[in-house]
């Protein structure tokens, strides 16, 4: 697949998203989630309090906020999430997905469906479909 040919791709974000999602409570801490990323090889962990959706954790958060400020491994997730997630409608485009995350500098998007987030979409999955 092309440049030219994933632009105009008519490949939605519902075909490629990942359906499987992990969730912790706020409190979670690091530690934890890290070692629930380890075993499950993922790279996000949706961050929940009473049901609602208040972040995402990344393998990203992990260099950018705990390892560079030296934060110990019992801070809880909520401190160091990325809020609110950036989310994309599930019958978008992939290259809408792509553009996207270039224009807000990150690698995953919560997908949803009438506000509901029932996915993720990740730089990798595009990368993935792009070399199709």
């Amino acid at each position: 697949m092309s440049r030219q040919d994933f632009e105009s791709s008519l490949i939605l974000v519902k075909d490629i998203m990942t359906k499987a999602l992990i969730s912790v409570p706020g409190e979670t801490t690091v530690f934890q989630v890290a070692k629930m990323m380890e075993q499950g090889g993922i790279g996000a962990v949706l961050v929940k309090n009473n049901d609602k959706l208040h972040g995402i954790i990344t393998d990203r958060d992990y260099a950018t906020k705990i390892v560079c400020n030296n934060l110990p491994s019992d801070t809880p997730v909520e401190k160091i999430m990325s809020s609110p997630l950036i989310t994309i409608n599930y019958d978008e485009t992939i290259s809408a997905a792509a553009k996207r995350m270039t224009d807000k500098k990150i690698r995953k998007l919560g997908v949803t469906d009438n506000g509901k987030v029932i996915g993720l979409i990740t730089s990798t999955d595009l990368v993935t479909q792009l070399t199709k």
